[in-house]
């Protein structure tokens, strides 16, 4: 009886929001009449847009509401509604999901009085102390039911607003669209990269080494002392170059990913001095199958450029690297106890980090109050 008390207990403010929802629905009516008689009249049509909007707020919420009472998610398929006005229209009226969720809102209008009507029930269901035999007979019989008419409506909704195929699909070409922007905005700045290391670098080096060699060249016959002093020095420019060299291509694909793959290639990184970094590792045995080259390189370098963060920006003494393995990809996380305040558009690196792991279709969470603590969640897809 008493988990049956508590399910019902759930349901009856599962069914209080719900019957709020409705409730402020009807008041909506209003709204949905002023942007169809301004769009109609044309000198409101800038409603439509603004309208569609909050259709998706409110049907947004409504989501999150059954998927906390389901345990299932909903998903959301939107196109982005922005641009000029005409722009903003056609996206708002042939949007898929906008049909959707008026479907939901004129179906809502309807199952959502029975919550209304349900409403006397509740009390009855519900008494706890100081009942008689009829009364605990009544519980047991409506209770069950309170906790049902929940997952009709929660049935109801999802079904409803569930987004259909062809808004799915339209959600990831868009999606796909932009991954495919960052990817090629991130190759780009990465060949902007090399190219600035290799001419500020290596080029002038080996400038300088075809320099020393011309003027030892020149100097063999008449003064050997010099001659061999400018070899020294072009033998010391040329070993500059090459540990320059080296140092653009480990920024292209470091050689220690191959050797020891990433684990090691991160415990690596973290001796490799500032702040003391504590690295958890979980799932990734080193004699375990590895993944792909291209996601092993993005998760070390999310390691890398978090860590780098963390030395220059956070004041932070230490930090905490974890690495899982999921059943469909890779988890890192980084973590310091520093000041936070970290955002992308503070040039630290984050806004080409995202767009590495967007490359891979991944995700990236970043979580940095004022006063820290600093979090950097990244979830990378693979197959094993």
């Amino acid at each position: 009886m008493r988990t049956t008390v508590r399910q019902a207990g759930r349901a009856t403010v599962h069914l209080t929001v719900a019957a709020a929802m409705a409730f402020g629905l009807y008041l909506f009516i209003t709204v949905l009449l002023i942007t169809a008689i301004g769009t109609v009249a044309v000198i409101g049509c800038w409603l439509l847009p603004e309208t569609v909007l909050l259709v998706r707020r409110i049907a947004g919420a409504k989501r999150r509401l059954t998927a906390a009472w389901t345990g299932r998610e909903i998903p959301e398929a939107y196109r982005v509604i922005e641009g000029p006005l005409t722009e903003r229209l056609r996206t708002a009226v042939r949007d898929p999901g906008t049909l959707t969720d008026l479907r939901w809102m004129a179906a809502y209008y309807v199952y959502g009085a029975l919550v209304f009507l349900a409403l006397p029930l509740w009390p009855l269901g519900l008494v706890v102390d100081g009942v008689g035999c009829g009364l605990l007979r009544r519980r047991a019989v409506v209770l069950p039911w309170i906790v049902r008419l929940a997952d009709l409506e929660a049935g109801w909704s999802t079904a409803l607003l569930r987004p259909s195929p062809k808004a799915l699909l339209a959600a990831r070409v868009e999606q796909l669209s932009a991954t495919r922007a960052d990817a090629i905005a991130a190759h780009g700045a990465e060949l902007r990269r090399i190219e600035r290391d290799l001419h500020d670098g290596a080029q002038a080096r080996l400038v300088a080494l075809s320099m020393r060699i011309g003027l030892a060249k020149r100097a063999y016959d008449r003064d050997p002392d010099a001659a061999r002093r400018l070899l020294d020095d072009a033998q010391g420019q040329a070993e500059q170059a090459l540990a320059e060299l080296r140092q653009v291509v480990r920024g292209i694909h470091p050689p220690i990913l191959t050797d020891r793959g990433l684990v090691g290639a991160v415990r690596a990184l973290a001796a490799g001095g500032g702040p003391h970094v504590t690295v958890d590792v979980a799932g990734l045995e080193d004699d375990g199958p590895r993944a792909p080259a291209a996601v092993e390189a993005a998760a070390y370098f999310v390691v890398a450029e978090a860590l780098t963060n963390v030395a220059k920006h956070s004041g932070s003494a230490q930090a905490t690297v974890r690495i899982a393995r999921m059943r469909r990809g890779i988890r890192v996380e980084v973590a310091d106890e520093g000041q936070g305040g970290a955002e992308e558009s503070a040039g630290s690196g984050l806004l080409g980090m995202r767009r590495r792991v967007a490359a891979l279709d991944g995700t990236v969470r970043l979580s940095s109050p004022v006063g820290g603590p600093t979090v950097v969640e990244v979830e990378l897809p693979c197959v094993w």
